[in-house]
């Protein structure tokens, strides 16, 4: 059985490789299926299936199924992360298998890039007033076509010489109390699952166990988000330790939710984590796919 990775990132949001890349790599590593879920955009995914249609007709860069020896296809799936707002937290929803035509939730998502625009002018007045100027035309014409986020300033901080690294742009200016650091309004994430369910996806929630949340608001937050539709969580992460992935699992069985998995790869943004296996171990098998998928084509005949 091959594995896949649900939850990766391209220069459409705060990754460094396209989505023509990242199928080549995500064949490179012989991985069965990839998401491609960049933040609050769809705007990778047309690029991103064209890319896979070619790898697969061409048969040239086409993974290999180890039971048969034979080339075997690598498969898209049209995903997106969206930034949502719960009790104080920034919390994400994956929507996966979602229509990236669907005017309703394209509207929703351009909504919540205007919020992060207005944010980002905000950043860049504060980088200025503290003796860093930047401007956001600047930050446009150094990130084109890219939704741009707090990993793109600390990347800009980096090449200009201004931090020695991204770690150090985000502990000295990026992070919540530091100067440059703006707090973005955001949608609740009931919200957010309402309008993947309407572009035909499956809501889940992404890498639970880094929101820190406590056992309790931890709880509460699935329970509610049960309640408002989600469908699935993160129980398989590149950063999870074994008492995590534990966790998330019982969590999951408790509430009925389906698993799901990601390496969350951003690239040289992230260059700890790697596509498909995240820092080493990560493995998310073929079947985690599979009844993500059985579940939505069961939901779409009631």
């Amino acid at each position: 059985m091959r594995a896949v990775d649900l939850h990766t990132h391209s220069t459409f949001s705060d990754g460094t490789k396209s989505p023509e890349e990242l199928l080549k790599i995500a064949v490179e590593k012989n991985l069965a299926a990839i998401a491609l879920t960049d933040h609050d955009t769809l705007d990778g995914i047309e690029f991103a299936l064209k890319a896979c249609d070619k790898i697969n007709n061409s048969g040239e860069l086409m993974s290999v199924d180890l039971l048969t020896g034979k080339k075997a296809a690598i498969e898209l799936i049209p995903g997106v992360e969206v930034s949502t707002h719960w009790d104080k937290v920034e919390v994400h929803i994956v929507g996966l298998f979602v229509d990236h035509h669907n005017k309703e939730f394209l509207e929703f998502l351009r909504k919540q890039r205007d919020s992060r625009i207005e944010r980002n002018i905000k950043v860049c007045e504060n980088f200025t007033n503290i003796g860093i100027p930047i401007s956001y035309e600047t930050m446009l014409e150094n990130y084109p076509d890219a939704v741009i986020t707090r990993a793109h300033f600390a990347d800009y901080l980096v090449k200009n010489g201004y931090v020695g690294d991204r770690n150090e742009a985000f502990d000295r200016y990026l992070n919540p109390g530091k100067p440059a650091y703006v707090k973005r309004s955001k949608v609740d994430p009931k919200e957010a699952i309402k309008y993947i369910h309407k572009a035909g996806g499956i809501a889940i929630l992404a890498h639970p166990i880094l929101y820190h949340l406590g056992n309790e608001s931890l709880e509460r937050l699935i329970s509610e988000l049960k309640e408002a539709g989600l469908d699935g969580i993160e129980a398989l992460y590149s950063t999870y330790k074994a008492a995590d992935e534990r966790q998330i699992k019982e969590l999951a069985n408790k509430y009925d939710l389906l698993l799901s998995g990601g390496s969350d790869y951003h690239g040289d943004n992230k260059p700890h984590i790697s596509l498909g296996t995240g820092m080493g171990k990560l493995f998310i098998p073929e079947e985690i796919l599979d009844k993500l998928k059985a579940y939505r084509l069961s939901t779409k005949n009631h």
